[in-house]
């Protein structure tokens, strides 16, 4: 029996599967990882092959062996039928809102998706005729309420960005088919990992896998993936967009992605920790985790979710911007930066009541968006403990 047969026999567990899917030593002569293919030009044999234009590789745009890895090895994740590679997150997101509409149309959008969706939804696709409504994330099946004849997609983002509302999948998903719409969600927060999208009634995943998917803070790349319903749409508009992504992304990827298990359960047990911690810290009015019971949508995250990654937000009690930056500036550990899901912590200030249309954010101080990563929890007590006593201090 050999190893591909062994492996068959019986059903392996995501974790294995990380170390697996999108690898095959024996095609690139023993060598563990794929190599990176680097090329434009693929050649043909005969004049035949070059009509037929039907050989796995036609043209670097379309793929090559690097891609196809990475491809293959989300796809095997997701459980789905097909995944593309994006140059980043947001032209994946951009992509899939291309794919499935057109002038005249209408789609909806959580109100608390990842801003730039947000921008793309109105700023590009308002330009092109296409009405989009902004919806409560919390609405679940209430969304066949806002569903028109004119409606063609929805899109989710759970848990929300920057504010983490968790979105009822299963049951939008079921007001979406009953009329025949198509839902995407960013999954960019848990990852197929934690949480499949597709398992749960939507026809399109996306993630922007610069965050945990490459997970080292040293490359730009998106994920769409399709059920077999969704994928002849998606693979219209990823071909005429001409994206494609460079291939030391995806090699990173595919790097990213064979720790991508231990590098979650740490970053989760450690955000999970400091969560805890801080809500017991007098400094702060509430933490925004969905792992948390004090969350209101820790149901939903019990129910859809097999675990949480680093990301949350606090809400602190009023201080003035003098004192939030006596805190923020002299932090060691934690950076201020965009992005997330390195392995390094990050934190940011945020304000989401300018881009909310549909809900009110109405925090009762600043707030402060967190990415937790490898770092000793300890350590990391130690420097937000710190910044608060420079806080209290003015």
């Amino acid at each position: 029996m050999s190893s591909t047969d062994k492996r068959a026999a019986r059903e392996l567990t995501d974790e294995t599967k990380l170390l697996l899917l999108g690898r095959d030593p024996e095609a690139h002569h023993g060598f563990v990882n794929t190599p990176i293919y680097r090329g434009s030009t693929v050649l043909f044999p005969t004049l035949d092959a070059l009509l037929r234009y039907n050989q796995e590789y036609t043209y670097g745009r379309r793929g090559t062996p690097t891609v196809r890895a990475l491809e293959t090895a989300i796809a095997g994740l997701e459980g789905c039928h097909r995944t593309w590679v994006a140059p980043s997150g947001l032209t994946a997101v951009t992509a899939v809102l291309l794919a499935f509409t057109a002038a005249g149309d209408h789609i909806l959008v959580a109100d608390s998706v990842y801003q730039p969706t947000r921008r793309v939804s109105g700023r590009l696709l308002g330009r092109m005729g296409v009405d989009v409504t902004y919806y409560d994330p919390t609405i679940g099946a209430d969304i066949a309420d806002l569903i028109t004849d004119k409606t063609r997609l929805v899109m989710a983002e759970t848990p929300g960005s920057q504010t983490f509302e968790m979105q009822d999948v299963p049951a939008m998903a079921a007001a979406c088919q009953a009329r025949g719409v198509w839902l995407a969600v960013d999954n960019t927060w848990a990852t197929p990992l934690y949480c499949k999208p597709m398992a749960l009634g939507a026809d399109v995943s996306i993630m922007a896998a610069t965050k945990y998917i490459v997970g080292h803070a040293d490359a730009m790349l998106g994920l769409i993936s399709a059920n077999e319903r969704a994928a002849p749409f998606v693979q219209r508009a990823h071909e005429d967009l001409g994206l494609c992504a460079g291939p030391e992304d995806c090699f990173l990827g595919l790097r990213g992605l064979r720790t991508l298990a231990v590098r979650l359960q740490r970053h989760g047990a450690s955000a999970l920790e400091l969560a805890r911690w801080l809500e017991q810290r007098p400094e702060v009015a509430r933490v925004l985790h969905p792992a948390l019971p004090s969350h209101p949508g820790h149901d939903i995250w019990l129910r859809d979710f097999a675990g949480s990654t680093g990301l949350f937000s606090i809400v602190l009690h009023p201080v003035s911007q003098t004192a939030l930056a006596a805190m923020l500036d002299g932090l060691a550990l934690f950076g201020m930066g965009y992005s997330w899901g390195g392995f390094e912590s990050l934190i940011i200030p945020f304000d989401a009541a300018p881009y909310r249309t549909a809900t009110a954010w109405h925090p009762e101080g600043p707030a402060l968006r967190l990415h937790i990563g490898l770092e000793d929890a300890e350590d990391l007590k130690a420097d937000l403990e710190a910044g608060f006593a420079r806080l209290n201090a003015l």
